[in-house]
């Protein structure tokens, strides 16, 4: 029985001779393929893709609205929270974004008198309204009560929160939510602190309504 390999009966490709090393072939191969799929990256699209401009800018509206006395007027991308019109087009920083779902209380402010979690009311629907932040309680140099019962009984520790406890605190005030440490605590519910100074803010709040 014969031990030479039968002898192959595949063609070589064209162009392919006696002369040409394995390596070469192998390489101009390489090469080539690398130039077809280049062309096939660098080509347009087949799915004929749309610029990414084409579904125009986000709608928009001119709002005004007055914020501690003084008017605005701004156009602002309709999703826009009053929370972000505060911060990011007026400069109020005061109030702080926590969660920004609503469930910390840090962004509380003052609409029309009543407190509502900023970072969840669009500004677009406040188009008239009067708004007050933390930036607006004072009166020049002279704190809002409430601002000066925090400073006496200690209640704020890292102070993120405190804003919005401030806000919220002023809000129970108004609201007539004061007849005891429990229902200041009940109708202060909404505001976290994770310091957890809950007994001195209650104390703060207490001072302010009572005058103690």
């Amino acid at each position: 029985m014969s031990t030479e390999p039968p002898e192959s009966t595949v063609s070589p490709p064209e162009g392919y001779t006696s002369a040409t090393s394995r390596r070469t072939f192998i390489a101009t191969t390489a090469v080539g393929g690398a130039v077809v799929a280049g062309g096939l990256i660098a080509g347009p699209s087949v799915f004929g893709a749309e610029p990414a401009d084409a579904a125009g800018a986000p709608p928009s509206s001119r709002v005004s609205l007055t914020v501690n006395g003084k008017r605005h007027t701004v156009t602002v991308d309709n999703r826009t929270s009053l929370l972000d019109l505060l911060r990011e087009h007026l400069g109020l920083t005061g109030s702080k974004k926590g969660c920004n779902a609503g469930a910390c209380g840090a962004c509380t402010v003052l609409v029309d008198g009543h407190r509502v979690n900023s970072c969840l009311t669009l500004a677009v629907r406040l188009d008239g309204a009067e708004v007050t932040t933390i930036e607006g309680l004072s009166k020049g140099e002279r704190l809002h009560p409430l601002q000066q019962a925090f400073i006496d009984q200690d209640a704020f520790q890292c102070g993120y929160c405190t804003s919005g406890q401030i806000m919220s605190g002023v809000g129970c005030i108004n609201e007539g939510h004061t007849g005891s440490p429990e229902e200041i605590r009940e109708f202060m519910s909404g505001n976290i602190c994770r310091c957890g100074c809950y007994v001195k803010i209650v104390r703060a709040v207490e001072q302010t309504a009572h005058g103690k």
